[in-house]
């Protein structure tokens, strides 16, 4: 019998298509960040009712076929976010339907439900971030996290750090991972009773797991992010830094097809990029953009088409983008000329905003927004920026004022601690919370001479810088490596040798944040004060201080912190991240 005509013969059946939707470090934002172009035009970027409007076409799209995910670090960063310890941000996750999140280091920041964000004798060190779990319509996930008594994870997580799900038929195990720096990226007081483990062996363990119960592709969910320079290019990850990249690190060293795709988060930076043929997605974070991938699964052999993945490292959310440049970027606006803003589309589709969730959200602003406008009394004649690799106007207002409040000799803050610049105006306690969102409490040490030598010099040894009142710091970049040249007092004279500093701080870095942790392991107890018996956080010491001094926030004149470039006995090769 002769075969059917060709025409008659049945076509292949088209790949099965899971849309891959990532979200990381929101630390907060459910609503846009606003920005104010040279020209004095607004533009608004992000917001989750907007994120609402992407998500809807994708799903009309590909129906069933949409997993949406977080990297981590949902909460710490907004007045809403903090003074609900998190609520309005579940709120409006479970609003969107997301499916999964990793555990970030930024969740254990709350601390015992209340106003007391550190745990104290009697008290649940993870009681807010059980709240928001059971709040959660989905699971928080952390594969390599264990309670240290019984070595398994721990009850409250509701889970063991994995997930099976089920698109387009397709089944699809997703997995968590945590940064194993987590207590020293949180306050470790209340992570003292966890154990986070390398990421390698945790991915490996899990991924077999989830392959053994049946799941047909695998993705990571990861607080664990990259740095990469460059992003023209998708299949070429040269450019993402070894030193400052978990995830990068990660996958050259797992078997290659262990993972399908990545979710990261963490490092805050855009990441589009197929790392050993696994494509990871991140982006800048606070709900300004979002990753997307599209892995196409053979219905036969039920495997991933790898020649078929699509990736999209960081599409910006826009209610309203430039005609011409497609984007309410505005670090791609600043420069153009001609704005002519208008309704976003995607896709094709015009982005319509959630009215149900934009309702939501404007309910649960209310109950903030008093204190948000509230007045400190206090001007700021010109904007207080800052800056994490240099000195800053805004480090400086801000190390003054800690060092006055404290009374101390010496003021340390840490630049990556800065989260938003000050702007010029009316100075409000929600602008303050913006700039300066942690709890942290003010922390006093007392040191001798070398100790504060040892302390700066792990402190300026690293990525990024402190800000710092009361002395003058060199610093010098050798082969890409920062090191500590000198240190003076303000007037360039010696520091006194037999002199014991008392030094003020974030808790955060007395606590071996920031790279201090071993020096800190040399000095002795009694003369280490967390401020823990303080009433009122640094934050909020900060903001009394101003109120009584009633003063304009004026920036002193830079100088105070100097960074110069030198191969003077630098090592060969830059060393890895510390």
């Amino acid at each position: 019998m002769a075969p059917p005509p060709a025409s008659e013969a049945k076509a292949a059946p088209e790949p099965l298509r899971i849309s891959l939707v990532g979200t990381n470090d929101l630390h907060g934002w459910v609503m846009p960040s606003k920005a104010t172009l040279p020209d004095g035009t607004s533009v608004e970027q992000g917001g989750l009712a907007t994120l609402a409007g992407y998500l809807s076409i994708l799903r009309a799209e590909n129906p069933d076929g949409v997993l949406l995910l977080d990297g981590g670090d949902l909460f710490q960063g907004t007045l809403a976010s903090n003074l609900t310890e998190g609520e309005v941000v579940i709120g409006a996750m479970n609003a969107l339907k997301y499916d999964a999140s990793a555990l970030g280091n930024h969740e254990f920041d709350y601390g015992p439900v209340g106003p007391r964000s550190v745990a104290l004798e009697g008290d649940d060190p993870f009681g807010a971030l059980k709240a928001r779990i059971q709040q959660a319509r989905f699971p928080v996930l952390g594969f390599n996290v264990t309670d240290s008594q019984t070595g398994v994870s721990p009850t409250w997580l509701g889970n063991e750090g994995t997930l099976l799900v089920e698109r387009r038929g397709v089944r699809i195990g997703i997995l968590g991972l945590a940064t194993p720096h987590t207590p020293q990226v949180t306050n470790p007081v209340n992570v003292a009773s966890l154990r986070f483990a390398p990421l390698e062996e945790s991915a490996l363990a899990a991924a077999k797991s989830l392959r053994a119960r049946g799941a047909e592709v695998v993705v990571a969910v990861a607080h664990a992010g990259a740095v990469c320079k460059r992003g023209d290019n998708p299949r070429d990850a040269s450019s993402c830094d070894r030193g400052d990249s978990e995830i990068v690190e990660l996958l050259e060293t797992l078997p290659e097809g262990t993972l399908d795709a990545v979710v990261a988060g963490h490092t805050h930076q855009p990441v589009g990029h197929f790392i050993k043929g696994t494509p990871v997605i991140e982006t800048s974070g606070r709900g300004r953009a979002f990753g997307l991938v599209e892995l196409f699964v053979d219905p036969a052999t039920r495997k991933v088409l790898p020649e078929r993945t699509l990736l999209q490292g960081s599409i910006p959310v826009c209610a309203r983008m430039d005609a011409t440049l497609g984007t309410c970027d505005e670090r791609k606006l600043k420069a153009a000329k001609g704005l002519q803003l208008v309704p976003a589309t995607f896709r094709g589709s015009a982005v319509v905003a959630d009215a149900a969730l934009e309702a939501q959200l404007t309910e649960a602003f209310a109950r903030v927004e008093v204190e948000q406008k509230r007045s400190l009394g206090v001007r700021v004649p010109a904007p207080l920026t800052r800056n994490y690799d240099a000195e800053s106007a805004l480090g400086n207002v801000l190390a003054d004022a800690l060092r006055a409040v404290s009374r101390t000799d010496v003021a340390l803050l840490n630049s990556g601690g800065l989260r938003a610049d000050l702007p010029a105006g009316d100075l409000t306690y929600g602008a303050v919370y913006e700039v300066l969102p942690f709890d942290n409490t003010l922390a006093i040490l007392t040191l001798s001479t070398e100790e504060l030598k040892r302390l700066l010099e792990a402190g300026y040894g690293r990525k990024g810088t402190f800000q710092v009142s009361g002395l003058k710091v060199k610093v010098e970049q050798c082969n890409g490596v920062p090191r500590l040249a000198s240190v003076t007092l303000p007037n360039g004279k010696p520091l006194p040798a037999s002199k014991r500093f008392r030094v003020a701080m974030p808790d955060f870095l007395a606590r071996g944040g920031g790279g201090l942790e071993d020096v800190l392991k040399t000095l002795s107890p009694a003369n280490i004060d967390l401020g823990e018996k303080q009433a009122l956080t640094l934050r909020d010491a900060l903001v009394e201080y101003w109120k009584t001094q009633k003063k304009p926030l004026v920036a002193p004149a830079s100088g105070r912190l100097q960074h110069v470039t030198t191969t003077a006995g630098c090592p060969a090769e830059a060393p890895g991240k510390p």
